[in-house]
């Protein structure tokens, strides 16, 4: 008999053993108290080549910049072992974007964390919505009093995109009460200045911000 190939683009080892919230099947989080706030953090693309290991790596970055970390999780993980901790992956998440799709993203995003902290490594999840309708699912998978990460960077480009993630941020706050939040990209005063003194922000520069400052220098 010949035998059946099944092609599980959704990767289900990576889920084995966690448990499943939420209409739309969202993997959560394992709650460990084995994260810090980063020093830095790196992106995945300069994982290899970098030297200072005390960093957490992030995925703000482009989806085909990681893809391959999401279809095969396991050969990355003794390169990410090196390194503090892990930001999970920055999946898309864009208004209009199909629901189904959007829920798909945040799945990848807790599955790939969960595999990773089952690996021993340190993991902190990234947050990630896109509008109200997105509410219902974004923040499932993440524990209420931990560290999140959120990143600004190309999401407040114009007034519109600045009113939404200012909705979202106070949709994310009110969910999960974070005991901290990591700020990847920048934080203008009208998205995130009622909140200063209430929340513990720790602010971390894009690499966009990075390198038009070495340049300007």
């Amino acid at each position: 008999m010949r035998k059946t190939i099944f092609d599980d683009g959704f990767q289900a080892y990576l889920t084995e053993g966690a448990t499943i919230v939420g209409a739309a099947g969202i993997p959560m989080l394992m709650d460990l108290d084995n994260v810090q706030i980063p020093k830095d953090m790196l992106p995945f693309g300069k994982a290899r080549t970098c030297h200072n290991k005390r960093q957490y790596i992030h995925f703000y970055q482009h989806d085909k910049e990681f893809s391959r970390v999401l279809t095969a999780t396991t050969r990355y993980i003794d390169v990410l072992k090196l390194y503090d901790g892990v930001i999970t992956p920055d999946c898309t998440m864009m208004i209009g974007q199909s629901p189904c799709l959007q829920q798909a993203n945040t799945y990848m995003n807790r599955a790939v964390g969960f595999y990773l902290q089952r690996q021993g490594i340190p993991v902190i999840p990234n947050i990630r919505w896109s509008d109200e309708s997105s509410f219902e699912y974004c923040f499932l998978g993440a524990h209420p009093g931990s560290i999140v990460s959120v990143s600004t960077h190309g999401c407040i480009q114009d007034k519109k995109q600045k009113l939404m993630f200012k909705i979202g941020l106070e949709a994310m706050l009110e969910a999960l009460s974070p005991s901290a939040v990591l700020v990847h990209g920048y934080m203008p005063e009208e998205i995130f200045g009622e909140y200063i003194g209430q929340v513990d922000f720790h602010r971390y520069a894009s690499e966009f911000e990075r390198t038009h400052r070495k340049e300007g220098a």
